[in-house]
């Protein structure tokens, strides 16, 4: 069939909105119309190719939409369910089967690679040239996109797809990183470092948990009144004070948990230091390969504390994301605040304004 899609196609440019062929769904995949899909930092790193797929690529991993066709073996959906889209696994190996799929040792090739297992795509371009396809398992800047059934997590008729596109991986990400991998308790404090979609994520999985003390840290005034109106308890601009300083002035030694966003080598040290005996800090942000950080690693060896890299919030998408949508349903975990809606054909506007800070997360309809 014919869809329209937005396609990275040279390094660094901006997406390109054409029709492509889309061929039928395999045994284990699933064909999904688009409603929306949101607008991940990751897109645009990997149409920077600073984490490469093969280009032209047609993009997007945040994808939300209506089952219109499936493959022979499908079994977790059928015709006419909404969905919403996360990343991919092989559902076998040892970190699938013991409930950690976003460790999956197959997960840059089902993810980045850009094409089935057997080496084909999707996508076709109209003069017949291959177009990669699968980025996440799904591709969710197009139309109607063929997902692989691993990505795909089943929610009610009544959930507002428009919105909900997020939950695939950035707000999961931050979120499942405090409350899969930190687990503050109740009463516990915890510093947020980047007040991006992710950063304000965690935010509001630390106020879900009952964090007492949620410290968030940025560069952006506006950011940070915004943290408070989402319960950080505390703000603090590290571009005008000592962080560090601050974070254990406030905390009384040095905080419980911490989560970097950034991926930034100074924030990361930043982190470490900010901790307190004991202290657990968890890293999302996604870094260049090859990005080094300094730790002192004779003294933060008396503290006692716990570093975790972090990817999708080890989570199970279709475990934690229906979670995460009963949350929002009871009126405790409003994500929606961070979305910004745009029409599918502005999507490069999108990435501007992610990119500038403008917008916390952007979501294209369709």
């Amino acid at each position: 069939m014919k869809v329209t899609a937005a396609v990275a196609q040279t390094k660094g440019e901006p997406l390109v909105i054409q029709e492509l062929t889309l061929d039928a769904p395999r045994a284990t995949e699933v064909q999904v119309r688009m409603v929306a899909s949101g607008v991940c930092h990751t897109d645009a790193i990997v149409r920077d190719q600073v984490y490469p797929t093969p280009l032209p690529a047609v993009l997007g991993h945040e994808g939300a939409g209506v089952v219109v066709a499936v493959g022979d073996g499908v079994t977790s959906v059928d015709v006419g369910d909404h969905v919403l889209l996360s990343f991919s696994s092989c559902g076998v190996c040892s970190s699938c089967v013991s409930g950690h799929p976003s460790y999956c040792i197959h997960l840059y090739d089902l993810d980045f690679g850009g094409s089935r297992t057997d080496g084909s795509t999707a996508f076709t371009a109209e003069d017949g040239t291959a177009v990669s396809s699968h980025f996440f398992g799904q591709s969710s800047f197009a139309s109607v996109s063929n997902v692989a059934e691993r990505s795909v997590v089943k929610v009610s008729k009544e959930a507002p797809l428009e919105l909900m596109g997020p939950l695939g991986c950035g707000v999961q990400t931050g979120a499942g990183a405090v409350l899969n991998v930190l687990e503050p308790e109740a009463g516990s404090s915890i510093v947020i470092f980047g007040s991006g979609a992710v950063g304000m994520s965690g935010l509001l999985a630390a106020v879900v948990a009952n964090a007492t003390t949620i410290i968030a840290v940025d560069i952006i005034d506006s950011r940070l009144e915004f943290a408070k109106s989402l319960g950080a308890t505390h703000t603090i601009n590290s571009k005008n004070e000592d962080a560090v300083a601050r974070i254990r002035e406030i905390t009384g030694g040095g905080a419980n948990y911490a989560l970097d966003t950034t991926g930034n080598k100074s924030v990361f040290t930043q982190m470490t230091n900010s901790l307190g005996t004991l202290g657990h800090g968890a890293l999302v942000g996604a870094a260049a390969p090859g990005t080094e950080s300094p730790i002192d690693i004779g003294n933060l060896l008396l503290s006692g504390l716990k570093i975790s890299m972090v990817i999708e919030g080890d989570s199970v998408p279709q475990t934690f994301i229906p979670r995460l949508i009963s949350l929002y349903e009871a009126g405790v975990f409003p994500f929606d605040k961070l979305v910004k809606k745009y029409d599918f054909a502005d999507i490069n506007q999108a990435f501007a304004d992610s990119e500038s800070g403008e917008t916390l997360k952007p979501v294209v309809t369709f």
